[in-house]
């Protein structure tokens, strides 16, 4: 089979340069610009350029909505296990999955692993937005097992605020995914083709509808990321704080103990299971679409 080495290096070199500048803006840590250049680099080189900019586009809107308000989500910072600078941990649970999917495509070229990794990466994207955004809900969240309310920030906790965001990270996705499809199309074929319709250029399926299986799959997957951090995800509770959190040792270096979950299902393993389900719901979405 042939490996397309040209591709790879360029996935490689765009990969580099913005982990440098995500390194520069504080939005990677040393190891995640490691764990960028791996996905990156898979995902350019083995899917293709509509691949890595669908994966481009979760990194920056993501980096974007850290910021936004972050003096009034600092104060959250201290229940999750990690900050807004991605360690190679939160590239690989975020990347890994999609990157798996690009090499299942180069070795088959099946359409259907297109809307599997749409369906990945409109779950982490549904993820970020509904955490970021979700959190500065003036509503108090409800736990989704239970329906009791929670303080913000507590893992497995739902609101309105965040599902609707949950619901628009995934569906912009989608319009982003078509978007590339459509221009890629352009450049491979020819301008005249830009009077035909998306689907006719593509996939058999209607790819007109890929932002709606893309905010179904981000919403699937979220809500399976929310259902896994209410119950078996491992969380901690600090004594010194006398608060439940995600961390494994306190900033001050004292062990947490373990309050409930699974030790290793941390929450980078949480969001690749999640990206997970979500690529499984596009896919499926697709089938029903497609009739196969």
């Amino acid at each position: 089979m042939h490996i397309p080495f040209l591709q790879l290096g360029l996935g490689f070199v765009i990969s580099s340069a913005i982990g440098w500048v995500a390194y520069k803006r504080e939005a990677l840590s040393v190891s995640g610009v490691v764990g960028a250049i791996l996905t990156g680099t898979v995902i350019f080189g083995l899917g293709g350029w509509s691949w890595g900019l669908l994966l481009i586009t979760f990194f920056i809107l993501g980096s974007l909505l850290s910021k936004y308000k972050e003096a009034t989500k600092a104060a959250l910072a201290e229940k999750f296990a990690k900050g807004s600078r991605r360690d190679i941990g939160q590239a690989l649970a975020n990347g890994g999955a999609g990157a798996l999917i690009a090499i299942a495509y180069w070795f088959t070229g099946h359409p259907m692993l297109w809307f599997a990794f749409v369906g990945a990466m409109a779950t982490v994207n549904a993820d970020t937005w509904a955490t970021e955004l979700g959190v500065l809900s003036k509503r108090l969240p409800r736990l989704i097992t239970t329906g009791k309310s929670v303080d913000v920030g507590t893992s497995g906790g739902v609101s309105l605020q965040g599902t609707l965001a949950t619901l628009a990270g995934g569906a912009v996705i989608g319009m982003a995914g078509t978007l590339f499809l459509y221009v890629e199309s352009l450049l491979r074929y020819h301008p005249r083709m830009l009077l035909y319709p998306l689907s006719c250029l593509v996939f058999p399926a209607n790819c007109t509808l890929l932002p709606i299986i893309a905010a179904l799959a981000g919403l699937a997957g979220s809500l399976c990321d929310s259902l896994l951090g209410a119950t078996v995800q491992a969380i901690y509770y600090s004594a010194s704080r006398e608060k439940e959190t995600e961390k494994v040792i306190d900033p001050d270096g004292t062990p947490n103990r373990l309050l409930r979950g699974w030790r290793w299902l941390n929450n980078d393993w949480v969001n690749f299971v999640s990206s997970a389900v979500g690529a499984i719901i596009g896919a499926a979405l697709w089938r029903v679409i497609a009739g196969g």
